[in-house]
């Protein structure tokens, strides 16, 4: 029985949520025979030729809902299945995208584009993102040695740095543009577009599919660098490769909706209760349930309230119990 609901909460839940949160959003007048003679129209291909109600919502669902719902999934897989890698690399519970200094990094460099267009937003993400991992391990390395608190705080200090960064943008900002970055720093959806879903698909779902493919290196990656070497793999290499993949997913993810806090470690931890710690099985769940869970937080973000809540704001309170709950539960030594 826990096999069947694990299986469905992992693959048989983004079907019907993906059309269920078709219907969430502010929509006076409509009822479900609306969306029933919409679903109705759809499918028989008659749109144009329906009722004003019908095809107002058609516009609404296509051009609104519709690309929002999509980019949502496809940022939430992403950051999961980045969260879920970099934890295997450094075999590290505690290790995310956000602990690392990769979104304050990809922040930092999008809101420069943000102030002076004539920067490529994903580029400048990305380049930043993999400046503040090289910035961490340069930290953290000491006698060709880093341990995890070395990690975490050099991550702490290197994110630090870029936020400190990020205020001076906003300071030199025009007000325009200011509100626009500052909205877009707490993680925000509400400019989701086909042109957005576009611009990220490509990038995030070759991060995704690069590390889904090298999801069994992670497994021996994780017995340690001597380990992985006595079977015949270059763990610096393959260690290499999944960071820029980790790194090129998440920039994307945070140059296409702003920055999403903590998503990247809790989720990992979720999927691995459901299917245990063979990356094989949880990187697919980290894919599906990650991209899963993150459209169930958008919709409560644009349907608790009158007004919309950013969305980090909801993954910030889910993760940072969750990061002190795993810093008791592996009782890190801070002296």
């Amino acid at each position: 029985m826990r096999k069947v609901l694990t299986g469905f909460l992992i693959y048989g839940l983004p079907i019907p949520l993906l059309l269920y949160s078709l219907t969430v959003g502010p929509s006076q007048g409509l009822v479900f025979a609306d969306y029933w003679d919409w679903g109705r129209a759809a499918l028989n291909g008659n749109i144009q030729e329906s009722s004003t109600k019908v095809y107002v919502l058609n516009n609404i669902i296509e051009n609104v809902r519709l690309p929002r719902v999509l980019l949502t999934f496809i940022i939430g897989a992403g950051l999961a299945s980045s969260g879920g890698a970099l934890q295997g690399i450094f075999r590290n519970p505690l290790v995310d995208p956000y602990v690392l200094g990769i979104s304050s990094g990809s922040a930092f460099g999008a809101a420069l584009a943000i102030a002076f267009p004539f920067f490529h937003i994903n580029v400048m993400a990305f380049v930043l993102g993999v400046a503040s991992v090289v910035m961490t391990y340069s930290f953290a390395f000491s006698n060709n040695k880093s341990s995890i608190v070395a990690v975490i705080l050099s991550g702490m200090i290197v994110s630090g740095i870029f936020t400190a960064s990020l205020t001076v943008v906003q300071y030199m900002s025009d007000p325009y543009k200011l509100q626009a970055i500052v909205q877009w720093t707490m993680g925000n959806l509400h400019h989701a577009s086909w042109d957005k879903v576009n611009t990220a698909a490509l990038p995030v779902g070759l991060g995704i599919v690069g590390m889904y493919l090298m999801r069994w290196r992670l497994n021996l990656l994780a017995l340690g660098e001597q380990e992985a070497k006595a079977v015949g793999v270059n763990p610096t290499a393959d260690k290499t490769i999944l960071v820029g993949l980790a790194t090129l997913t998440t920039s994307t993810s945070v140059a296409a909706a702003g920055v999403i806090s903590m998503y990247g470690l809790f989720i990992p931890h979720l999927t691995r209760m459901m299917v245990g710690p063979d990356n094989r099985k949880a990187m697919p769940a980290n894919i599906f349930f990650g991209g899963s869970f993150l459209v169930i937080i958008d919709n409560f973000s644009r349907s608790l309230m009158d007004f919309e809540i950013p969305i980090g704001i909801f993954t910030m309170l889910l993760g940072a119990p969750f990061f002190l709950f795993l810093m008791k539960k592996n009782k890190i030594n801070w002296v």
